[in-house]
C-alpha cells in the first residue's frame, strides 16, 4: 500500500520529497493519511481517498470546495488577516490541472496542505459550543454571496418533506413486516409532521432562501490553534446550498443530547440548555449579518426539527429492513428512532425559553 500511496502523491504538485505516509484521524467516510516531507522548509500534507459511493459527483464536490476555500482566502486577504494559510484549507493541484485524481482502481484522491500547530477538540462543552457557533456562523457569513456558484452534492439532504414522503412509502410497502409493531410511534410522529415541514413551505413561498451551509457542524470539524482560538472550519465535503436550519439544528441535535443517539436509556435524555445558550450566542454573533429576521426567529424551530427529522429517518430505515445505517442488533434503528423522538419532545419543552433567549441575544 505504501508504494501505491507514494505513486498517488507523486501525481500532485507538492513541495519537497515524501518522507513517510501514515494514517491520520478516525473519519468514518474518507480514508485519510498524513504525508510528511523530508525538507524542514516544505509543508506536510493530508492525503484523502474520497468516498465516491457517498459523494457520487466528485467533480461537483471538489468544485464546491475550491469555490469556498478560494473565496474565503480572498476575504481574509481583503480583511488584512495574517497567517492566512492556517485559516483556510489549501488544496493542491494535480498534474491533470484538477484538485483530485482518479487512480487505476477507479478511486478518487485529493491532497491538502497540513495545518501545523493546530488541534481539534472532541469534547462538547459550553466553551467549545460557543466557539463552534461563532466559527460556523462566520464561515456561512464569509461565503453568503456565492450560493449560486455551488451545487447540491447530496440533493434534498435536509428536506423534511422528502423524509415525510420516504416514511409514508416505507409504511405503505412494509418490506420488513415491522409496521404493526411501531404504530404508536408512527401516530405520535404524524401529529407534528405538518408543523415540522414549515421551512419547506416557507421556501416554496419565497420567504426563505438557501445559503451556503457546512451541513456537518460537529465540534471536531474546527481547527484550533495551541492557545485555543479557532483557526478554520474543516471537513468541507458536505458544503452546499441549504436552508439555514442545516448548520444550526444539526449541531444541537448531537451536542445538546445528554446521551448518545443510540442509547436505549430514554429516561436519561434531556436537551442541554447550557449548550443551546452557548452555541446560539456564538452563532447569532457571526451569522446575524446575513440571516433574515424570520430565519433568526425560527432558530428554536430548527433545534426541534433536527431530532424530529432524524427520528423519521431512523424509523424509515428500520421499516425498510436496515439498509442505510449499519446496525449492531435487529432493533438498533428503532432504538435510535425512539431516542431521537424523546429528544425532540424534550427540546419542545424548552421552546418558550429558547425563543426568549434568542430575543434577548438580539437586543
Amino acid at each position: 500500500m505504501k508504494n501505491n500511496l507514494n505513486d498517488i502523491v507523486n501525481q500532485f504538485d507538492i513541495q519537497g520529497t515524501v518522507g513517510e505516509i501514515k494514517p491520520l484521524g478516525n473519519g468514518l467516510i474518507n480514508d485519510t493519511y498524513k504525508v510528511s516531507t523530508r525538507e524542514p522548509d516544505a509543508p506536510d500534507y493530508v492525503l484523502q481517498r474520497i468516498n465516491d459511493s457517498i459523494f457520487t459527483n466528485v467533480e461537483l464536490l471538489q468544485h464546491n470546495i475550491e469555490e469556498v476555500t478560494t473565496h474565503i482566502r480572498q476575504k481574509l486577504v481583503e480583511e488584512g488577516e495574517d497567517d492566512i494559510d492556517r485559516k483556510v484549507l489549501t488544496f493542491v493541484k494535480a498534474h491533470n490541472g484538477k484538485t483530485y485524481i482518479k487512480d487505476g482502481q477507479n478511486q478518487y484522491w485529493r491532497i491538502s496542505v497540513f495545518i501545523p500547530h493546530a488541534v481539534t477538540v472532541e469534547k462538547v462543552t459550553p466553551v467549545s459550543s460557543y466557539s463552534a457557533g461563532k466559527a460556523f456562523g462566520k464561515f456561512e457569513a464569509q461565503v453568503a454571496d456565492i450560493t449560486d456558484r455551488l451545487g447540491e452534492t447530496i440533493p434534498d439532504f435536509h428536506n423534511m418533506e422528502l423524509r415525510r414522503d420516504q416514511l409514508q412509502q416505507a409504511v405503505k410497502e412494509d418490506r420488513a413486516g415491522r409496521v404493526e409493531g411501531v404504530k404508536p410511534l408512527l401516530t405520535n410522529i404524524a401529529q407534528y409532521m405538518d408543523e415540522m415541514c414549515l421551512c419547506q413551505r416557507l421556501f416554496r413561498e419565497g420567504k426563505l432562501q438557501k445559503h451556503v451551509c457546512h451541513c456537518d457542524t460537529k465540534v471536531n470539524n474546527m481547527m484550533f490553534d495551541e492557545e485555543g482560538g479557532v483557526l478554520c472550519v474543516i471537513d468541507l465535503d458536505t458544503v452546499m446550498p441549504s436552508l439555514f436550519v442545516s448548520d444550526y439544528g444539526d449541531f444541537l441535535r448531537t451536542a445538546a443530547n445528554t446521551i448518545a443517539e443510540d442509547s436505549p436509556e430514554f429516561d436519561k435524555i434531556d436537551f442541554r440548555m447550557d449548550i443551546f445558550y452557548a452555541f446560539t450566542r456564538g452563532y447569532i454573533m457571526s451569522a446575524s449579518s446575513f440571516l433574515s429576521p424570520l430565519e433568526i426567529s425560527l432558530l428554536p424551530h430548527a433545534a426541534e426539527l433536527f431530532p424530529y427529522m432524524q427520528a423519521v429517518r431512523f424509523l424509515w430505515d428500520y421499516l425498510n429492513g436496515d439498509h442505510y445505517w449499519k446496525c449492531n442488533y435487529p432493533e438498533h434503528n428503532l432504538v435510535r428512532a425512539q431516542n431521537q423522538w424523546h429528544l425532540f419532545l424534550k427540546t419542545k419543552e424548552h421552546e418558550a425559553e429558547m425563543k426568549q433567549f434568542v430575543e434577548e441575544v438580539l437586543k
